[in-house]
């Protein structure tokens, strides 16, 4: 089971709304389907909130988390959590913005490498392991490499931030299965792409 859920971004206004804070747009969401506040806690350098048995079946207590150590010093916040906590790798599951996915698209994994991003790549060296859970929120990518670190400080186009908050929607209803250890099925609601847009009608042909 998923035991510590980590949302990353970056603090501030003047971050708030920008594509590099989707993990944090996404802990909102499980805070409030939770009844969940975060509060300010020195000790885990973020935003923090305890939730005690969620839910039936669920033992112990869950913990929400957004770090305020800045994107690339997420690691510093999630580490001082899940070890005073002694929660296990594979009990984190790590919300972030993905490049490689369109806005819209989620996918979650276990494992794997950084792929470049400072949050992921921090995370790995604090917690001296990648056997974490990643749920990818896709954003897009601007098509030029060079180009990333200022599309990921901007706001995203009001269709792909209505993208975005679909997405968030339809995955924070596999917390339930999350929670309860059920990978496979939070995997298959995570993975199901968002349904394509009806084609318009044709126009109706002019009376002969």
């Amino acid at each position: 089971m998923i035991r510590l859920f980590v949302g990353l971004g970056n603090p501030g206004p003047e971050y708030e709304a920008t594509r590099h804070n989707a993990g944090f747009w996404w802990i909102d969401a499980v805070a409030r389907k939770l009844g969940a506040t975060l509060h300010a806690d020195r000790s885990y350098h973020g935003l923090v909130a305890r939730v005690n048995r969620p839910m039936p079946g669920v033992e112990g207590p869950v913990w929400l988390l957004e770090p305020q150590t800045y994107m690339n010093r997420s690691g510093k916040s999630v580490a001082a959590l899940a070890r005073f906590f002694k929660i296990a790798s594979q009990e984190i599951l790590v919300a972030h913005d993905e490049l490689d996915l369109p806005p819209g698209e989620t996918k979650i994994k276990l494992g794997g490498g950084h792929a470049g991003h400072n949050g992921l790549k921090d995370i790995h060296a604090h917690l001296g392991s990648a056997d974490y859970w990643r749920l990818r929120l896709g954003i897009g990518h601007p098509g030029v490499k060079a180009e990333v670190p200022d599309y990921v400080l901007r706001k995203p186009s009001p269709e792909h931030r209505e993208a975005l908050e679909k997405a968030i929607d339809r995955t924070v209803p596999a917390l339930d299965a999350l929670l309860r250890g059920e990978m496979e099925s939070a995997l298959r609601q995570i993975h199901a792409k968002p349904p394509r847009p009806k084609p318009p009608k044709p126009d109706p042909l002019p009376p002969s």
